[in-house]
Parts: C-alpha cells; sequence; structure tokens
C-alpha cells in the first residue's frame, strides 16, 4: 500500500512546538510520510506544501486561540490552487475563552474542514480516523 502523506503545521501567529513535534512523531510511527512546515506557517504554506508534494491531508493546528480567523478562508485558497478536495483537519485550542466545542466544530465544519478536534485529544483519535478517511487499514 502506498504511503499517505500529510502536511502538518502550526498556523499563524502561534509559535507552539512541542504538539507539533508530538504529532509529527505519532503521525510517522502510524505510517504516514509527515511534511512538517513547524510553527507560524501561514495558509499559503501549508498549500504550497501540500502541491509539492501530492498530499492526502492538511494537519492545522493552533493553541493560542486565534485559529478561527487564522483558518478562515484556507478551504477557498485551496479550491482556487486546484486541491480543493484535500482532506482538512484541525485541532486544539482554536478560539479565544471558554466555548463549548460543538458550536466550535460546527463553525471548522462550515468552513471547509473535514475534522475537528478539542484541545486534550490523542494523536491516536485522529490518526484512526485519517486512516479511514484516506482508505488505510
Amino acid at each position: 500500500m502506498e504511503q499517505k502523506t500529510l502536511v502538518l503545521g502550526v498556523i499563524g501567529a502561534d509559535v507552539h512546538a512541542v504538539g507539533n513535534r508530538i504529532l509529527d512523531y505519532a503521525f510517522t510511527q502510524a505510517g504516514f510520510k509527515v511534511i512538517n512546515i513547524g510553527v507560524l506557517a501561514t495558509q499559503e504554506e501549508f498549500i504550497h506544501s501540500a502541491i509539492e508534494t501530492n498530499a492526502d491531508a492538511l494537519m492545522v493546528s493552533s493553541l493560542y486561540g486565534h485559529g478561527e480567523m487564522d483558518c478562515r478562508g484556507l478551504r477557498e485558497k485551496c479550491q482556487e490552487m486546484g486541491i480543493g478536495k484535500i482532506l482538512m483537519y484541525v485541532g486544539g485550542n482554536l478560539v479565544v475563552g471558554k466555548q463549548d466545542f460543538e458550536s466550535v466544530e460546527a463553525r471548522f465544519l462550515a468552513m471547509g474542514f473535514d475534522r475537528v478536534y478539542p484541545p486534550g485529544t490523542m494523536p491516536e483519535t485522529a490518526i484512526a480516523e485519517l486512516r479511514n478517511d484516506v482508505g488505510m487499514k
């Protein structure tokens, strides 16, 4: 079975590198080819990395609470660049303040994300769902 490629990064003015490294390790160990663009990543860096590597999915994380602003318009930019069908996952502390996750999830799904994960989600959850979504057994 061919290896599936994942672009991983921390979007916006966010420098939370520890979670990024944990996800990189976990997805690599799970058999994915991980293209880690690191912290302080722009939407354009996610898209260009996905195009260059023919990636199957984008894994966007944000911990500083401004993910909603940083992620707005990402699906549309992917469509403009010819990768409109790419899987997009997002997770972390995505909004400022205490908000119920159901409303946060609904907003990110409306923005075109395929999966949305709350803070504290274990990598195994996203790994299992990504394996399923890309047809890996």
